[in-house]
């Protein structure tokens, strides 16, 4: 057969195929309009809409919705991990831009025979201390981890001790303090931002001697909080959020009805889910709650619970419909809070602690300012400035309001 017969017929086969695939498109559209229709109309933001529940939707349209509700949670999820991914990534990248230049150094050292001391900080010598390998899912590792940080298991001390920097104050004699000499001393250390790490360290020396006393083990895990929220390493904060999460639900365990138990769990639950996928963010969003509410009914005069109770009230009412639909699909109502709630709460810590906080003052001025009554926010704006900016929240609180206040004044 010629050649250009040979292409001829490949062109007719082609085109009949074309011409095939087209008559089925045309069938399907014709036979199946009400399908192509319903997607449209359930991703519509009407008031109707937001009135209907999750179960109404899905006996309406079982099948379609709950797919589409699965898909973008999907979505959702693997953006999130993304960008939990691309986090890491600079941290990795930053790390390597460090260490290569002194690579060379370092190898012309080993092979010399020498033995290389780095300087290390004293804060970040406190972070490093008795940190053990952290493992790619820190929160399935986190139980293992708290038992050996926490003086429960101590067979693998010595053994990562080897590989991280130890304070010199480890290095010494420790004095032998009873317990209530202890805990003075580290809730007067932990008022400053710099006795933070102090206190963390001595909380460590006696772990082995009063790890069963309730006093102890909740002061223990706001500890780890103190050491997440100085550290600047992601890895670092993941491994002091799971460990502490671990301590302080355990304390609740031993004590269900010491509030400052379900204070520092809850918090710590919040730290936790910085690392979190979508869903899990949520599950322990509901658990802050829960344990929250808790807290306040057993200290109804903890001005930081109030504080704590608006900030969850606040960040609610600015949450997107999807994610309240998400938040519905996994605890069956859908999550609700107003700024006037928040503000409520904001006011209460104020009132039972005159001065309380800059960002508390913060969101006193965002409230007032959202339910646009300038005056007020203008108020509280002034009056954060007189108070001293001590910690790193301080500093941003101090920003947020400058913002809030050029704004104000337009």
């Amino acid at each position: 057969m010629p050649h250009s017969t040979n292409k001829e017929l490949i062109f007719g086969i082609m085109v009949g195929t074309a011409g095939i695939s087209l008559l089925l498109l045309w069938y399907h559209k014709v036979r199946k309009p009400e399908k192509a229709m319903k997607l449209p109309k359930f991703l519509s933001l009407d008031n109707t809409f937001n009135s209907i529940t999750l179960q109404d939707e899905i006996h309406n349209d079982q099948g379609t919705t709950v797919i589409f509700q699965e898909r973008q949670l999907q979505i959702l999820e693997k953006l999130n991990e993304l960008l939990t991914n691309m986090e890491e990534l600079k941290e990795e990248i930053r790390f390597l831009k460090e260490t290569v230049p002194k690579l060379e150094e370092y190898i012309q050292d080993e092979l010399g025979g020498k033995i290389t001391v780095h300087k290390v900080s004293p804060q970040h010598r406190a972070r490093k201390r008795r940190l053990p390998t952290i493992q790619s899912s820190a929160t399935s590792n986190s139980s293992e981890e708290a038992e050996s940080e926490g003086g429960y298991i101590t067979a693998n001390t010595d053994t990562e001790e080897q590989s991280f920097p130890v304070p010199k104050a480890f290095n010494t004699h420790v004095e032998e303090l009873n317990l209530d000499v202890l805990l003075q001393k580290v809730d007067h250390l932990r008022m400053n931002e710099s006795g933070k790490s102090e206190s963390f360290e001595l909380l460590c020396d006696h772990k082995e001697k009063f790890r069963d006393e309730i006093e102890f083990m909740w002061r223990f895990a706001r500890a780890y909080g103190d050491m997440y929220e100085l550290s600047t390493n992601t890895q670092e904060k993941k491994h002091y959020a799971n460990i502490g999460r671990t301590l302080s639900e355990r304390a609740i365990n031993r004590a269900p009805m010491n509030g400052h138990c379900h204070l520092w769990y809850a918090v710590l639950c919040g730290y936790v889910s910085e690392f979190e996928g979508l869903q899990n963010k949520i599950n322990y969003g509901h658990l802050f709650k829960e344990h929250l509410d808790i807290a306040i009914k057993l200290l109804p005069e903890e001005p930081f619970l109030y504080y704590l109770k608006g900030r969850y009230c606040y960040t609610v009412s600015k949450l997107s419909w999807i994610e309240k639909k998400m938040a519905a699909t996994l605890f069956g109502k859908i999550p609700s809070s107003t700024v006037q709630e928040a503000l409520h709460n904001f006011l209460k810590a104020e009132e039972l602690c005159p001065g309380y906080s800059n960002p508390n003052y913060m969101y006193l001025a965002k409230c007032y300012a959202d339910l646009e009554e300038n005056q007020n926010a203008l108020k509280f704006c002034n009056l954060a400035l007189l108070l001293p900016t001590v910690t790193k929240e301080d500093k941003e609180a101090q920003k947020e309001m400058q913002k809030i206040m050029t704004s104000l004044k337009r």
